[in-house]
Order: C-alpha cells, then structure tokens, then sequence
C-alpha cells in the first residue's frame, strides 16, 4: 500500500508514539510524532493536510485544549482523541469540541486505520467545500455595489417591489439586477444563490 497522507501524533507516553508510528507507517503513512500539544502547534501549519492523533489525557496542555487552540488557529486537520474507558465521558467533550472520532484504549491495527481513514476522508470532503467556497468568492468579487445591495436585500426575504422601494430604484431595474446576479453567480435558482451567500458569509448550516 501506497499512501502518503500525513498522521500527526501527540502524546506525552513514548512508548505509544512509537509504537502508532510503527503501526501506521507499515500501512505507507507520513507519521510525524509530538510529546506535546505545544510541540504540535509550534510546527504545524494552518494549510497542513492529514490527520491529527491526541492523548486526551497530557500534562500542561489536555487534549481538550489542543482542540480549542486547533480551531482558534484555524487549522483544517480532522482530530481523532485517544482515550481510556473511564475517560468516555471527555471524549464526548472532545467531540463537542471538533474531534471528528474518539478510539478507547487498548484498540486494534483495524480499528486505529479505520478511524484514520475515515478522518482522512471527512478531510477531503472540507477540501473540496473549501473549494467550492473560493470559487463562490471569485464570483461575488465580481457583481457590482447595486448587486451586492440587492443581494443582501433579498437575503432578508424581501420582494423585488421592496427591494425598489428601499434602494429608490425601479421595478424592472432591480429584476435585471436579480438577472445579472443569477448569471454572474450562476445560479440555477433563488434558493440556490440564498445557498451561495450564507456559504461565503460562513452560515452554510443555517441554509
């Protein structure tokens, strides 16, 4: 097997450092290993590509706040937590938190590259929505002021006859404004372009 997907692992335990690097290197994976989350975050990059793999349970700086310092450094790398039986309610916080799976330790070759591939694959599904959002930018950089006041009125649900009465403009004026935002965005639909703006404007679970 070929795969050069990266794996980061933190844990303060060294002897499990080296065996997951052992484990996940034989299945062709780049391993990079960390005592610590502070270690981690002092060399990982917010465009870094993988797949994070945490101890929860670590001195100075837990599991718990890897994740917080993750999101607030914007960093796009699904997490999987490792954690012992007794720590199952923390994991739960830890997916509250962002992590995308929680594995209980002791756990087998199977169950460790499941998990890793499942986060791989959840990565590459944030790849193409980040794409797909660069794309939808692209467009919106390209309609004018008008535009982009008639879009953001629309957004709030208003009518074409509204929309003229608060922007001081014709009726037919604002209907080929919403004809030229339709092309420009291309859109094959009102709720189409509504999706559009809540994506760019980072509300896409509320559309």
């Amino acid at each position: 097997m070929t795969n050069k997907s990266n794996i980061y692992i933190i844990d303060d335990d060294l002897a499990m450092r080296a065996s997951l690097k052992s484990l996940l290197s034989v299945k062709g994976y780049n391993v990079h290993t960390y005592p610590s989350a502070q270690n981690f975050l002092e060399t990982v990059h917010s465009h870094d590509k993988g797949c994070v793999i945490t101890d929860l349970k670590m001195p100075e700086m837990t599991g718990i706040d890897l994740l917080n310092a993750i999101k607030g450094q914007k960093i796009q790398l699904p997490v999987i937590v490792m954690t012992a039986f007794a720590d199952v309610s923390i994991a739960v916080e830890a997916l509250k938190k962002g992590a995308v799976d929680f594995i209980e330790k002791p756990f087998s070759t199977e169950t460790l590259c499941k998990c890793v591939e499942e986060a791989l694959a959840r990565n590459g599904e944030e790849d193409e929505h980040v794409q797909q959002k660069q794309r939808i930018e692209q467009r919106m950089k390209s309609l004018t002021a008008r535009e982009h006041d008639v879009l953001n009125i629309l957004m709030k649900g208003k009518s074409n006859k509204t929309i003229a009465y608060e922007l001081g403009i014709g009726i037919r004026t604002v209907e080929t404004h919403r004809a030229n935002l339709m092309e420009k965005m291309q859109a094959g639909s009102l709720s189409e372009l509504l999706r559009m703006s809540l994506m760019v404007n980072g509300f896409e679970k509320n559309g």
